[in-house]
């Protein structure tokens, strides 16, 4: 299915967000938080992905290729070392799934030469998911799952790939985060993975009061000693701004998503990379931002539900007493998109770009981090930020672009002035991006200490 350029959203209609919270954790029963979270406003969980207008077609086409982001994020050394995720587990978070995902990833790497995981397992704990049909809605998470699994699988090809898909119905109004919420404490309670890759979110504005806190049982628990499990979550796709809760209409000044927002998770953001056939770069990266499909650009601002957290204090010029978003950047433009393998809607190859690109990019990173640590490397922002303020850490710093978006609704053209990719930290592309052949080592080496 062709479609249109922007946002590949699935309104995931989750009206219960703090009521149906409390329910799952125990505490109130299931009914009674049901009439209770009726009678909120819907918060609106989609993916953090874009689709260009494109043929699908018999073969890859127009994106970049493994070949090229490895070489871009310089992992040849390491892959040639053996760490290449041997041992570890990605976990990738998506509502509904694929129903073709097992047999796109085998042709995805029969076209690349890629080795397969070590497995791809496929749970729902949180519910069964209900028969697939073609609507717009499991059509866009079809093409999350296939981006997340496809590209976190690149990164470290040897990792077990866990799956997770949760049962999100927008039909009852009353499901999506409660149920990644559950479906993330039961990876934690069965340790089955290191690193948990997220490309969903939602503004922090279309939660109703109180009620977003509740939902971060999971990231506390990952935090714990006994599970340190790292998180990583895109930060958005609609520069400055993001969506209202209707999914449709933006924000017409600078708001933020969570869980990027959250100081537990670390947030992705979106780079333009432009690579020659060999992923040699013929310029210097910069900030996503494809004005054309407006507003398209990499997620970032500051938090208004949650303060500065300490790893970030000595940018407290940048983000004020707010949590900054985006903690690290990485591939993510449609200008330069990748290629990704499909047939739940029609075989074929397609291109595709966002902070979903870029996450579980970040995530198989993590990955190998944790096999040269021999253990889970768990909440790793104050690490990367101790990283930053040192020389030969891998971290490489981003000084172009910007994530300012203009866009029209409702008859009239806005613009949502962001932030500006400077020296040092910025609310444009965080920290920077990443050299992993240094990286990867410094990273592990840290968390060690």
């Amino acid at each position: 299915m062709r479609l249109r350029v922007g946002m590949v959203r699935c309104v995931a209609g989750s009206a219960t967000v703090g009521a149906l919270a409390a329910a799952a954790a125990g505490g109130t029963p299931l009914a009674s938080a049901t009439r209770h979270a009726n009678r909120l406003a819907v918060v609106s969980v989609f993916p953090m992905l874009r689709v260009p207008p494109s043929r699908v077609a018999a073969a890859p086409f127009g994106g970049y290729t493994p070949a090229q982001i490895r070489a871009a994020y310089f992992l040849n050394p390491l892959l040639r070392k053996g760490i290449n995720g041997t041992g570890q587990s990605i976990v990738i978070v998506d509502s509904f799934g694929s129903p073709t995902i097992r047999h796109d990833l085998k042709v995805f790497d029969r076209q690349f030469r890629l080795a397969p995981p070590s497995s791809l397992m496929i749970i729902h704990p949180a519910g069964p998911i209900p028969a697939y049909r073609p609507t717009s809605n499991r059509i866009g998470w079809a093409y999350e799952t296939t981006l997340d699994v496809e590209w976190a699988h690149v990164m470290a090809p040897r990792a077990r790939i866990v799956l997770v898909e949760t049962p999100v119905s927008e039909n009852e109004g009353r499901s999506g985060f409660p149920q990644i919420v559950t479906a993330e404490k039961y990876v934690m309670a069965h340790k089955l993975g290191g690193v948990i890759s997220q490309s969903f979110g939602a503004t922090e504005e279309t939660f109703p009061k109180g009620t977003l806190r509740p939902l971060r049982g999971a990231y506390l628990e990952a935090a714990r000693p006994a599970h340190n499990v790292t998180v990583v979550s895109a930060s958005g796709d609609a520069g400055a701004t993001d969506y209202r809760s209707d999914a449709t209409t933006f924000y017409t000044r600078p708001v933020t998503s969570w869980p990027a927002s959250d100081p537990l998770v670390t947030a992705v953001g979106g780079l333009n990379l432009r690579l020659d056939r060999l992923g040699r770069r013929t310029a210097p990266d910069a900030v996503w931002n494809d004005p054309d499909f407006a507003p398209s650009a990499s997620g970032g601002g500051k938090s208004v539900i949650f303060g500065r957290p300490s790893f970030q204090n000595a940018d407290a010029a940048i983000v004020g007493a707010h949590r900054g978003v985006p903690d690290i950047s990485m591939s993510a433009s449609c200008s330069h998109p990748v290629d990704i393998y499909e047939s739940f809607s029609g075989p074929g190859w397609q291109v595709i770009c966002g902070t979903s690109e870029a996450t579980p990019l970040f995530a198989g990173i993590i990955a190998l981090a944790d096999q040269v640590a021999r253990h889970s490397l768990g909440p790793i922002n104050a690490e990367l930020y101790k990283m930053a303020s040192t020389s030969k850490s891998g971290i490489v710093d981003i000084t172009r672009g910007n994530n300012t978006v203009t866009f029209q609704q409702n008859g009239k053209t806005y613009t949502v002035h962001g932030w500006n990719a400077v020296p040092g930290y910025d609310l444009a592309t965080g920290l920077g991006t990443i050299n992993a052949s240094v990286f990867v080592p410094r990273l592990a080496a840290l968390a060690k200490k």
